[in-house]
């Protein structure tokens, strides 16, 4: 099992001096990677997540700047929020600039508050997410590229830099739909907020459909060994690893970029992740 650490891109904890200091004591203890989560705006009314957040691919050229290695992941990036091609672009060049470090998990969201606010129409999300997944495997291989779907169209144009690789595409969500989309357009999965009994059930059907080694089962949690007993991770580790998950991303509720990193050195003693 991989282990990545969420950033402390949110909340009180949240600045860019912490942001770099937990990004770089993460590469040296070994963590696989960093990531982030994607909210454009927050309704006031909405009591999750915190409404103080630093946008996510901007906070990864922050922490990847401040890095050399790590990867840099999203968790997950509401894809259908934003227009295919403004993303395609900016996470090329993320990944140019950090030197092909860059992981997109992709997600449909489940605030219709949120999309309202954006103006994108709530009841197509995930016809769009389908649309977006293809466009940004053409515009990222391809030059000049030409897409006709029922969302998005656009004839002859040139999306630059191209990523340094292939870059992976993992999806997230646990619905019937989001499954079948990671079996037919990503690179892998990411689950939260299921037991690891179910999980397992998810796992078995989706490494039926998807064998190969290369598709990679991820999870989000929220392990922090300041405000959990050590003993229920190690007893979650042990039951996640059991149903087939290859990587974890787990995010801290500390305030501070100190307790934060002191729960990531804690955290890694209990894991005892691969090496990277």
């Amino acid at each position: 099992m991989r282990l990545g650490i969420h950033l402390p891109q949110y909340g009180r904890a949240a600045s860019p001096e912490a942001i770099a200091d937990v990004a770089q004591r993460a590469e040296a203890l070994g963590f696989a990677d960093l990531w982030v989560s994607d909210h454009v705006v927050q309704p006031a009314d909405q009591g999750y997540p915190s409404p103080y957040l630093f946008e996510p691919l901007l906070t990864l050229g922050w922490a990847a700047a401040a890095t050399e290695t790590i990867g840099l992941g999203t968790s997950v990036l509401v894809v259908p929020q934003y227009h295919p091609l403004t993303l395609a672009n900016s996470l090329a060049s993320l990944d140019r600039l950090s030197g092909g470090r860059v992981t997109i998990a992709a997600g449909v969201g489940w605030s219709a508050a949120e999309y309202a606010a954006l103006d994108q129409d709530f009841s197509t999300r995930g016809a769009r997410l389908d649309e977006a997944l293809e466009i940004f495997q053409h515009v990222w291989t391809e030059d000049p590229v030409s897409y006709q779907g029922h969302h998005y169209q656009f004839a002859d144009l040139k999306v630059q830099p191209k990523p340094v690789g292939p870059m992976p595409v993992w999806i997230g969500g646990k619905s019937p739909r989001a499954l079948a989309r990671a079996v037919r357009a990503g690179s892998g999965y990411q689950g939260i907020s299921t037991p690891p009994d179910e999980l397992a059930l998810l796992v078995s059907d989706l490494r039926r459909q998807r064998p190969e080694p290369e598709f990679v089962i991820s999870y989000r949690t929220g392990w922090d060994p300041n405000g959990m007993d050590p003993a229920e991770i190690a007893d979650e580790v042990a039951a996640y690893r059991e149903a087939g998950v290859d990587h974890v991303v787990a995010a801290p509720w500390r305030t501070s970029a100190d307790d934060w990193i002191d729960s990531m050195e804690r955290l890694i003693g209990i894991v005892q992740p691969d090496p990277v």
